[in-house]
């Protein structure tokens, strides 16, 4: 059985940083694309970041370049997001996923990615 599995959310202060962690089981998911995705109260579900399957690719959305940072160790099959400075704005449910196509560059189209997880609660107060 195919899981993603994030973690590392919680309640943080304006200002503050956390890291999530996306751990992939049942498949190596270490050859194919993997991006970062949220999705606030009565919102529709937002892309945040992406990276190529090896990692030296990586894209943001303007809302959280220069703040937020996505790697992965494809070793332990794991993708990260670093978030810094974080702002109220940013609280949302934060979804891995993986998709696109093996040895692929970034994904941006959230249509293209095939598993998800079931995502980690990030709140931030101001």
């Amino acid at each position: 059985q195919v899981q993603l599995v994030e973690s590392g959310g919680g309640l943080v202060q304006a200002g503050g940083s956390l890291r999530l962690s996306c751990a992939a089981s049942g498949r190596t998911f270490s050859n194919y694309p993997m991006g970062w995705f949220r999705q606030a109260p009565g919102k529709v579900r937002e892309f945040v970041a992406a990276t190529s399957w090896s990692g030296r690719s990586t894209y943001y959305a303007s809302s959280v370049k220069g703040r937020f940072t996505i790697s992965r160790d494809n070793a332990k099959n794991t993708v990260y997001l670093q978030m810094n400075s974080l702002k109220p704005e940013d609280t949302a449910v934060y979804l891995c996923a993986a998709g696109g196509t093996l040895y692929g560059g970034y994904v941006l189209n959230l249509s293209e990615y095939v598993y998800w997880g079931q995502g980690t609660q990030v709140t931030v107060s101001s």
